[in-house]
Protein backbone atom coordinates (compact mmCIF):
# COMPACT_ATOMS: atom_id res chain seq x y z
CA UNK A 1 0.00 0.00 0.00
CA UNK A 2 1.19 3.55 -0.69
CA UNK A 3 0.27 6.28 1.18
CA UNK A 4 1.50 10.18 0.23
CA UNK A 5 0.16 13.04 3.02
CA UNK A 6 2.98 15.68 1.38
CA UNK A 7 1.72 16.42 -1.49
CA UNK A 8 -2.70 16.93 -0.83
CA UNK A 9 -5.24 18.25 -3.08
CA UNK A 10 -7.42 20.54 -0.96
CA UNK A 11 -10.99 21.35 -1.67
CA UNK A 12 -13.19 23.78 0.54
CA UNK A 13 -10.79 23.65 3.35
CA UNK A 14 -10.39 20.18 3.71
CA UNK A 15 -7.95 17.44 2.34
CA UNK A 16 -9.43 15.15 -0.37
CA UNK A 17 -7.78 11.19 -1.33
CA UNK A 18 -8.62 8.17 -3.02
CA UNK A 19 -8.68 5.26 -1.08
CA UNK A 20 -8.52 2.48 -2.97
CA UNK A 21 -9.85 -0.45 -1.30
CA UNK A 22 -10.57 -4.93 -1.40
CA UNK A 23 -13.32 -5.84 0.16
CA UNK A 24 -15.49 -9.03 0.16
CA UNK A 25 -18.67 -8.67 -2.53
CA UNK A 26 -21.51 -9.16 0.50
CA UNK A 27 -24.37 -6.96 1.06
CA UNK A 28 -23.00 -4.12 4.11
CA UNK A 29 -19.67 -4.91 3.14
CA UNK A 30 -19.18 -1.31 1.69
CA UNK A 31 -21.47 0.58 4.36
CA UNK A 32 -19.08 -0.88 7.06
CA UNK A 33 -16.11 0.80 5.40
CA UNK A 34 -18.00 4.24 5.06
CA UNK A 35 -19.01 3.68 8.72
CA UNK A 36 -14.88 3.52 9.59
CA UNK A 37 -14.79 6.69 7.88
CA UNK A 38 -17.06 8.22 9.21
CA UNK A 39 -15.20 7.69 12.57
CA UNK A 40 -12.43 9.75 12.01
CA UNK A 41 -15.16 12.28 10.51
CA UNK A 42 -14.64 11.01 6.84
CA UNK A 43 -16.59 11.99 3.71
CA UNK A 44 -17.19 9.42 1.11
CA UNK A 45 -17.63 12.01 -1.55
CA UNK A 46 -17.41 9.20 -4.68
CA UNK A 47 -17.03 5.75 -5.26
CA UNK A 48 -16.08 4.29 -8.35
CA UNK A 49 -15.86 0.32 -8.58
CA UNK A 50 -12.71 -0.79 -10.57
CA UNK A 51 -13.59 -4.46 -10.93
CA UNK A 52 -15.60 -7.60 -9.33
CA UNK A 53 -15.24 -11.27 -9.41
CA UNK A 54 -13.84 -14.22 -7.70
CA UNK A 55 -16.14 -13.25 -4.66
CA UNK A 56 -14.25 -9.46 -4.06
CA UNK A 57 -14.74 -5.90 -5.34
CA UNK A 58 -12.40 -3.55 -5.94
CA UNK A 59 -13.33 -0.04 -5.24
CA UNK A 60 -12.36 3.33 -5.31
CA UNK A 61 -13.33 5.90 -2.72
CA UNK A 62 -12.97 9.28 -3.02
CA UNK A 63 -12.79 10.53 0.43
CA UNK A 64 -12.58 13.87 2.32
CA UNK A 65 -10.53 14.50 5.83
CA UNK A 66 -10.27 17.45 8.00
CA UNK A 67 -6.49 16.93 8.08
CA UNK A 68 -4.02 15.31 6.32
CA UNK A 69 -2.09 13.77 9.58
CA UNK A 70 -5.72 11.54 9.79
CA UNK A 71 -4.34 9.10 6.53
CA UNK A 72 -2.98 6.70 8.92
CA UNK A 73 -5.76 6.72 11.03
CA UNK A 74 -8.42 6.54 8.73
CA UNK A 75 -6.35 3.30 6.94
CA UNK A 76 -6.25 1.84 10.68
CA UNK A 77 -10.08 2.19 10.41
CA UNK A 78 -10.94 0.81 7.39
CA UNK A 79 -8.28 -2.36 8.07
CA UNK A 80 -10.80 -3.16 10.65
CA UNK A 81 -13.57 -4.54 8.46
CA UNK A 82 -13.28 -7.82 8.17
CA UNK A 83 -11.98 -9.27 4.92
CA UNK A 84 -10.50 -5.61 3.66
CA UNK A 85 -7.73 -4.36 2.77
CA UNK A 86 -6.33 -0.88 1.48
CA UNK A 87 -4.16 -0.84 -1.49
CA UNK A 88 -3.45 2.37 -2.00
CA UNK A 89 -4.07 5.88 -0.82
CA UNK A 90 -3.43 9.03 -2.85
CA UNK A 91 -4.18 12.89 -2.69
CA UNK A 92 -6.49 14.11 -5.15
CA UNK A 93 -5.05 17.09 -7.38
CA UNK A 94 -6.62 19.88 -6.81
CA UNK A 95 -9.63 20.73 -9.64
CA UNK A 96 -9.57 16.98 -10.69
CA UNK A 97 -12.85 15.98 -11.78
CA UNK A 98 -14.62 13.05 -10.57
CA UNK A 99 -14.01 9.56 -12.98
CA UNK A 100 -17.06 9.57 -15.23
CA UNK A 101 -16.37 13.72 -15.39
CA UNK A 102 -12.63 13.00 -16.43
CA UNK A 103 -13.83 10.60 -18.82
CA UNK A 104 -16.48 12.51 -20.59
CA UNK A 105 -13.65 15.71 -20.48
CA UNK A 106 -11.32 12.95 -22.24
CA UNK A 107 -13.33 12.09 -24.61
CA UNK A 108 -14.47 16.07 -25.31
CA UNK A 109 -10.44 16.79 -25.74
CA UNK A 110 -10.14 13.82 -28.25
CA UNK A 111 -13.09 15.35 -30.33
CA UNK A 112 -12.68 18.61 -30.38
CA UNK A 113 -8.18 18.64 -30.54
CA UNK A 114 -7.35 20.04 -34.10
CA UNK A 115 -5.92 17.44 -36.14
CA UNK A 116 -2.63 17.94 -36.83
CA UNK A 117 -2.30 17.87 -32.53
CA UNK A 118 -4.99 15.00 -32.32
CA UNK A 119 -1.72 11.97 -31.12
CA UNK A 120 -0.14 14.40 -28.53
CA UNK A 121 -3.62 15.74 -27.33
CA UNK A 122 -4.43 11.77 -26.93
CA UNK A 123 -1.54 11.16 -25.29
CA UNK A 124 -1.64 13.80 -22.71
CA UNK A 125 -5.08 12.82 -22.20
CA UNK A 126 -4.87 9.27 -21.49
CA UNK A 127 -1.64 9.90 -19.08
CA UNK A 128 -3.71 12.29 -17.03
CA UNK A 129 -6.93 10.26 -16.92
CA UNK A 130 -5.17 6.96 -15.63
CA UNK A 131 -2.42 8.95 -13.61
CA UNK A 132 0.17 7.37 -15.70
CA UNK A 133 3.90 8.11 -15.69
CA UNK A 134 3.99 8.00 -19.74
CA UNK A 135 1.13 7.73 -22.68
CA UNK A 136 2.49 6.75 -26.54
CA UNK A 137 0.89 6.10 -29.43
CA UNK A 138 2.76 4.22 -32.39
CA UNK A 139 2.08 2.92 -36.06
CA UNK A 140 1.91 -0.83 -36.07
CA UNK A 141 4.28 -3.05 -37.19
CA UNK A 142 6.76 -0.12 -37.55
CA UNK A 143 6.68 1.05 -34.17
CA UNK A 144 6.70 4.90 -35.20
CA UNK A 145 6.04 7.15 -32.48
CA UNK A 146 3.57 9.55 -33.58
CA UNK A 147 2.89 11.52 -30.59
CA UNK A 148 3.98 10.45 -26.99
CA UNK A 149 3.20 12.27 -23.57
CA UNK A 150 6.37 11.34 -20.70
CA UNK A 151 9.23 8.66 -21.12
CA UNK A 152 7.88 5.61 -22.17
CA UNK A 153 9.29 2.11 -21.26
CA UNK A 154 11.50 0.35 -23.60
CA UNK A 155 10.44 0.91 -27.66
CA UNK A 156 12.06 -2.46 -29.04
CA UNK A 157 9.58 -4.22 -26.27
CA UNK A 158 6.78 -2.19 -26.06
CA UNK A 159 6.87 -2.28 -30.09
CA UNK A 160 6.88 -6.01 -29.59
CA UNK A 161 4.59 -6.07 -27.04
CA UNK A 162 1.92 -4.57 -28.86
CA UNK A 163 2.45 -6.16 -32.73
CA UNK A 164 2.53 -9.86 -30.76
CA UNK A 165 -0.72 -8.58 -28.51
CA UNK A 166 -2.38 -9.13 -31.79
CA UNK A 167 -3.06 -12.78 -31.61
CA UNK A 168 -3.75 -12.81 -27.54
CA UNK A 169 -7.08 -14.34 -26.98
CA UNK A 170 -7.66 -12.42 -23.83
CA UNK A 171 -5.31 -9.64 -23.48
CA UNK A 172 -6.36 -8.45 -19.96
CA UNK A 173 -4.88 -11.98 -19.01
CA UNK A 174 -1.61 -11.40 -20.75
CA UNK A 175 -1.07 -7.18 -20.15
CA UNK A 176 1.39 -6.49 -17.43
CA UNK A 177 -0.35 -4.80 -14.91
CA UNK A 178 1.16 -1.40 -15.02
CA UNK A 179 0.53 -1.27 -18.57
CA UNK A 180 -2.89 -0.31 -20.39
CA UNK A 181 -3.38 -0.38 -24.28
CA UNK A 182 -5.92 -0.75 -27.26
CA UNK A 183 -5.62 -1.32 -30.45
CA UNK A 184 -6.48 1.86 -33.39
CA UNK A 185 -7.24 -0.45 -36.43
CA UNK A 186 -8.33 2.27 -38.75
CA UNK A 187 -5.07 4.17 -38.56
CA UNK A 188 -2.71 1.07 -38.04
CA UNK A 189 -1.88 1.95 -34.59
CA UNK A 190 -2.03 1.79 -30.84
CA UNK A 191 -1.86 3.70 -28.06
CA UNK A 192 -0.88 2.88 -24.36
CA UNK A 193 0.07 4.21 -21.37
CA UNK A 194 2.19 2.97 -18.11
CA UNK A 195 2.19 3.56 -14.73
CA UNK A 196 4.27 2.20 -11.46
CA UNK A 197 2.92 3.06 -8.57
CA UNK A 198 -0.34 0.66 -9.02
CA UNK A 199 -1.66 -1.71 -11.10
CA UNK A 200 -4.93 -0.94 -13.63
CA UNK A 201 -8.09 -2.44 -13.16
CA UNK A 202 -10.84 -3.87 -15.48
CA UNK A 203 -12.87 -0.47 -15.12
CA UNK A 204 -9.68 1.55 -16.16
CA UNK A 205 -8.82 -0.76 -19.11
CA UNK A 206 -12.61 -0.43 -20.66
CA UNK A 207 -12.37 3.54 -20.02
CA UNK A 208 -9.21 3.09 -22.33
CA UNK A 209 -10.97 1.17 -24.92
CA UNK A 210 -13.73 3.66 -25.06
CA UNK A 211 -11.59 6.50 -25.45
CA UNK A 212 -9.34 4.28 -28.23
CA UNK A 213 -12.53 3.43 -30.09
CA UNK A 214 -13.11 7.49 -30.02
CA UNK A 215 -9.90 8.19 -31.08
CA UNK A 216 -9.99 5.98 -34.22
CA UNK A 217 -13.23 6.87 -35.24
CA UNK A 218 -11.60 10.45 -36.02
CA UNK A 219 -10.14 11.38 -39.41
Amino acid sequence: MTVCARCVGTVGGVETFVVRVWLPDRPGALGQVASRIGAVHGDVVGIEILERGGGSAIDELTVTLADADLVDLLVNEIRQVDGVAVEDVRPVAPGRPEGSMAALLAAEALVTAPSVERWTTACCTLRTLVDGDWSVVMNLPDGEVIGRCGDPVGHEWLTAFLNGAEHLGNEHEHTPGDLVWTRLPQHGAAIAAGRSDRVFHARERQEVHVLGRILDALP
